[in-house]
C-alpha cells in the first residue's frame, strides 16, 4: 500500500563512492530486505546509490551500521560509508557491523576510521578450500597470484604494471562469481608508485566498478606492506581520489579521507516496499 509513511534520508559519498542513509536509531523503519534496498538503490526509478546504509540501536556500540549493495545484498563493511556516518553523527562513536565493530572520528575534511585487523586466513577470507594468501595459485585472464584480505569484507588484490590498462568491467564479474569465493569477492587491480604510493581501482561485488572503495584501499595497502612492497603509511589513489592508510604495530588498520552530504530528502516507503 502506498504512503504508509514519509521517510526521511542523506545523500552522501566518500570519493564519489555514494550513499543513502537512513537513520533509524529513533523512530524505527519497517523491515528492509533486498527488494527494498535494491529498489531505492536503482539510479532510474529511485533515489540512486551504490550502497544503502542503515543506522540502527545497538546493545554493544554506540550505534549500529547495516550496509545493502546496490544489487540489494547485504555486506559486513564499507569504508566510505563508515566515514560518511562519521561525518553525519558529527562526533567520535564506535559502530558495529556485522563485519566487527569499527571507531569513527571526524576530522577537518572528513573522516577518520579504526578498520580493525585484517584476516589472512583462507578460511576467513573465505575461500573455497585451502591456500596461501599471500600469494594465490590462481589467475583469471593474465591476472594471476593475487593476494587476499577480509577488511570487514573479502577482498582479492592484483599488482600490475599499469592499474588502468586492465579491463576490470570485463574481468571483474568473472572473478567476483568465481566458485573458489562462496561469498563472492571484491576484485584489486592495484600499481604501486612507490614506498609511499599505490594507485588502484576496484570491481566491487554486488555494486560494480566503483569511484572509491574504503575497505578494498585497505586490504591493497596491507597486502603491499605484507609483502614489504611499501611503508606501513600510504596514499592510495583511487579514481575518486586519495586515501590514507595506516597499519599499525597493534595489527589495526586506520583509513583518513573526506566525506560528503550531498543533499537531504524523503520518501514514501510504500513507494518502494
Amino acid at each position: 500500500m502506498r504512503g504508509i509513511m514519509r521517510v526521511e534520508f542523506s545523500k552522501m559519498h566518500g570519493l564519489g563512492n555514494d550513499f543513502i542513509v537512513l537513520d533509524a536509531r529513533v523512530v524505527s523503519l519497517p523491515a528492509i530486505d533486498t527488494n527494498v534496498a535494491r529498489a531505492l538503490a536503482d539510479r532510474r526509478t529511485g533515489i540512486g546509490c551504490d550502497q544503502l546504509i542503515v543506522l540502527e540501536p545497538s546493545e554493544i556500540a554506540d550505534f549500529r551500521m547495516r550496509i545493502f549493495n546496490h544489487d540489494g545484498g547485504e555486506v559486513g563493511a564499507c569504508g566510505n560509508a563508515s566515514r560518511a556516518v562519521a561525518l553525519l553523527h558529527g562526533t567520535a562513536a564506535s559502530v558495529e557491523t556485522s563485519g566487527g565493530t569499527i571507531r569513527v572520528e571526524p576530522t577537518e575534511n572528513g573522516a577518520s576510521v579504526d578498520m580493525g585487523e585484517p584476516r589472512f586466513d583462507w578460511n576467513s577470507i573465505p575461500l573455497e578450500y585451502a591456500m596461501d594468501t599471500a600469494a594465490m595459485p590462481v589467475g583469471w585472464d593474465g591476472l594471476d597470484q593475487p593476494g587476499a584480505v577480509n577488511v570487514g569484507n573479502p577482498h582479492v588484490i592484483f599488482f600490475v604494471e599499469d592499474t588502468d590498462t586492465v579491463p576490470l568491467d570485463r574481468i571483474g564479474p568473472e572473478i567476483e562469481t568465481d566458485p573458489l569465493f562462496p561469498e563472492r569477492v571484491n576484485a584489486n587491480v592495484a600499481t604501486i608508485e612507490s614506498r609511499t604510493h599505490i594507485r588502484l581501482r576496484v570491481w566491487e561485488r554486488g555494486a560494480g566498478l566503483t569511484r572509491a572503495c574504503g575497505t578494498g584501499a585497505c586490504a591493497t595497502a596491507v597486502h603491499a606492506m605484507r609483502r614489504g612492497l611499501v611503508e606501513r603509511e600510504v596514499t592510495v589513489t583511487l579514481p575518486g581520489g586519495d586515501l590514507e592508510i595506516a597499519w599499525g604495530e597493534d595489527n589495526r588498520i586506520r583509513m583518513t579521507g573526506p566525506a560528503t552530504e550531498s543533499f537531504r530528502g524523503s520518501f514514501e516507503w510504500g513507494d518502494f516496499a
